[in-house]
């Protein structure tokens, strides 16, 4: 069973992360114990999202386990969050056993401000592109753009194409496919 975190925080932006958290759960109504997602915060207290959702978090960063795959959404609280040391320790902390490391929307400035994207090729939300650049990032206006291992995903519906990119990386075409077509949602599965 793949271990999926996606960081949560303060001011996150609500569809940043429910949409990745939905596509890559759903896959286990297809094939059972294929993936557990959890959200990851700095601790265990509720968070409160941007559009005011409330969420208690499944671990914290001292009680999460390594991970297969790591989301850094974004949102309005990205802008304190993203400097955080424990946040930036544990994002260091993970990548060396991660298979994919990711982000969506304005999660990318995580990546950016670890020092992961420098020289890279990687997107965001399409207001941010300018800020981006200013890391030395080389910004392709893009739904979803890879770089080794390291896989952002431009503008906040853009969660839902991530998650998909990823099914379709870690399970093939045929089961991505399988998942959009059970939650009714119309993507070229082949584009990805």
């Amino acid at each position: 069973m793949l271990q999926i975190g996606i960081v949560i925080f303060p001011q996150v932006e609500e569809l940043d992360f429910v949409a990745p958290f939905e596509v890559l759960s759903y896959i286990n109504k297809i094939r059972q114990n294929s993936t557990r997602v959890l959200l990851i915060a700095p601790s265990l207290e509720p968070i409160e999202a941007f559009n005011g959702l409330k969420i208690i978090p499944h671990e914290s960063y001292e009680t999460a386990p390594l991970l297969d795959i790591l989301i850094f959404p974004g949102g309005k609280g990205r802008i304190r969050w993203m400097k955080d040391a424990p946040t930036l320790a544990f994002l260091h902390r993970q990548y060396p056993t991660l298979s994919y490391l990711a982000s969506v929307c304005t999660g990318a400035f995580f990546l950016a401000e670890a020092k992961m994207l420098q020289g890279k090729k990687a997107t965001t939300h399409a207001k941010a592109f300018d800020e981006l650049a200013a890391y030395g990032v080389h910004v392709v206006a893009s739904k979803i753009v890879r770089e080794e291992k390291i896989i952002t995903a431009g503008g906040v519906s853009s969660g839902l194409e991530l998650g998909f990119y990823l099914l379709k990386e870690l399970f093939g075409t045929e089961a991505a496919r399988a998942v959009a077509e059970n939650i009714e949602y119309p993507v070229d599965i082949d584009a990805l």
